[in-house]
Parts: structure tokens; C-alpha cells; sequence
């Protein structure tokens, strides 16, 4: 891992991490505050090569294969610029293509699902304000029988529960908000559980890492687990981490985690911050120690 001087981060960093969520008044201000929620800019722009925003052909490697992501741009032909609201609701929430042909879970619908409408469609008014980008879609690689998206309709029998997020009256509107922001909005579950093998999340083991996360990366345990999780970090530490991608011990993560930072959780507000923690304060804490990985990742700094 490197290590980065906080001088260099904290000015910038500090100061866009202070925004404020948007007027939900104005959509396409409020589609901007999800947009960096939902981290959407790292999984559809191609930052290695040098690709345009949201055109596609970031590369994502599984043990399924490696999947590209699509452009998202408005544009009519390559990107989704011919949707209806209705087309973009049930890609997210369905998981759904216009045609009518199913999405692979590559694509995190399993969490925008709960998503609320009104949150899908200011998303989709942000992004529609965006270039157009004349971009086709990279085709997926991937292996036999997996790439047959028909089997998609028994793998969402089997594993996808569809719905909108619904607020537990019994908990704190802090939690209800963190809630929303983790397993909706940052799907940060796709990354931090583990997935048995037809590729869906293993629930008993939610949020405790995994040493098969994204590219084959190891994906720090982030339940309040206090030996192999985040149970010894103050709720500052996790904040300033949210805020500039740096530990508490002066190093920083790296790769993935640095690019939902960069891209996300900086931008929020210092209360969503406080809502995802208290979220994650309150998780079942579960021991499952992540080993070292197989190259320097950004679990690494965790460890």
C-alpha cells in the first residue's frame, strides 16, 4: 500500500465531502447528490483508458467472467438517451431490459431495487443531463452457461426480492436514512458479502468481507465485529474515512474502495455520513477474519 500526506488531501477533500443533500424539490439537483450516492461514474466510465464519462467498458472480472459496463449516457443508440421513466424503474428495480430480457446481476439491481421511484427518476433526470457519448457497448466475456440471460429469470426465482426500501418504525430515522444509503443507494453489500455459488449474497454473512470481492480482491469485514471488523473504530474515524479515503493510522485505501470515495461518499453530507455509520454500528457483528490478498488491494489498508 502507499501512503499519501493529509496535507495534500485534506483542503479539497474536506471541503466537497461538507455538500449538502439537494433540494428534493429540484430533481435533476437531487438526481446529482444519487448519482454520487449510487457511486454510478466508477462501474460505467473507463477512467483506465481514458473513456468518456458513463460510456461504458470498465472491465469488472468475477468468477464468471468479466463484465463490461454499458454506457449510460443519453445517447439514443449506445446508451440509454431512448428510455422511458418506466424503462429506467424497471431496470432498477427489476432488473429489466426495454426489450424485456434481464440484466445480469453484475449490475446491482438486487440493491437499487429498493430504491424509491421518485429517487430513480431524478437520477435519471440528472444523468440525462450529461453528454451523449457515441459509444457501443463492450460485449461480456463470459463463461458457459453463465452468459445464457434466460437463466437469469430462475436465478431472480431463486435469489432477488424486489420492493422499495420500507422504513422500520421501530428504529431511529438515523438508521431508516442509513439503511437506505447502504443497502439502496451504495450497495455496498455487492462488495462486502460473500456469494455462494450461483453468484448471489450469502445474507448470514452480510457486510464480513470476503477474499473473492471485485477482480478477485480480498473486501474488508465491516460489521461492528470488534477483532475482525470495525467494533474498535470511533465513529470519526469512519467519517474521516468516508471523507478522504484516509485511515486512522495515516495510510489510505486503495483501488475500489479509494474510487467509492473519490466518486461517492465524499460528496454526502456530514448527517448521511453520520446515518451510514449508525447503520453499520447497528449490524450483527460477525468473526470472519479476511487473510491477505492475493496482490495489494484496497483491503490491504484494513487489515
Amino acid at each position: 500500500m502507499f501512503v499519501l500526506a493529509a496535507l495534500l488531501w485534506l483542503g479539497p477533500w474536506m471541503e466537497s465531502g461538507q455538500a449538502q443533500e439537494s433540494d428534493p424539490v429540484d430533481p435533476v439537483a437531487r438526481g446529482e447528490y444519487l448519482f454520487r450516492a449510487a457511486n454510478c461514474q466508477s462501474c460505467h466510465t473507463d477512467v483506465k483508458n481514458k473513456g468518456k464519462l458513463l460510456a461504458g467498458g470498465r472491465p469488472l472480472k468475477t468468477p464468471f467472467g468479466t463484465f463490461y459496463g454499458p454506457n449510460i449516457t443519453p445517447h439514443e443508440d449506445h446508451g440509454i438517451g431512448a428510455w422511458s421513466d418506466a424503462d429506467f424503474i424497471a431496470a432498477l428495480r427489476h432488473g429489466r431490459a426495454p426489450d424485456g430480457s434481464h440484466y445480469f446481476p453484475a449490475f446491482p439491481f438486487t440493491a437499487f431495487t429498493k430504491m424509491t421511484d421518485a429517487d430513480m427518476l431524478a437520477l435519471k433526470a440528472y444523468i440525462f443531463t450529461l453528454p451523449a457519448v457515441d459509444r457501443p457497448n463492450t460485449p461480456h466475456e463470459i463463461g458457459f452457461p453463465f452468459g445464457w440471460r434466460f437463466l437469469m429469470s430462475a436465478w431472480k426465482w431463486l435469489a432477488f426480492d424486489p420492493g422499495a426500501f420500507e422504513p422500520d418504525p421501530t428504529r431511529p430515522a438515523a438508521w431508516n436514512r442509513g439503511a437506505y444509503l447502504v443497502e439502496a443507494l451504495g450497495h455496498c453489500a455487492e462488495c462486502h458479502t460473500p456469494r455462494d455459488m450461483i453468484g448471489a449474497l450469502d445474507r448470514d454473512m452480510a457486510f464480513a468481507g470476503t477474499a473473492e470481492g471485485p477482480d478477485g480482491d480480498a473486501v474488508p469485514n465491516i460489521t461492528p465485529d470488534p477483532e475482525t471488523g470495525i467494533g474498535k473504530w470511533r465513529d470519526k474515524d469512519l467519517i474521516f474515512l468516508f471523507q478522504t479515503s484516509l485511515l486512522p493510522d495515516g495510510d489510505s485505501v486503495g483501488g475500489g474502495m479509494a474510487e467509492v470515495v473519490a466518486n461517492g461518499t465524499k460528496h454526502l453530507s456530514e448527517t448521511d455520513l453520520e446515518a451510514i455509520v449508525a447503520y453499520l454500528r447497528a449490524l450483527a457483528p460477525v468473526r470472519n477474519k479476511i487473510g491477505k490478498p492475493k496482490k495489494e488491494s484496497p483491503a490491504s489498508a484494513w487489515e
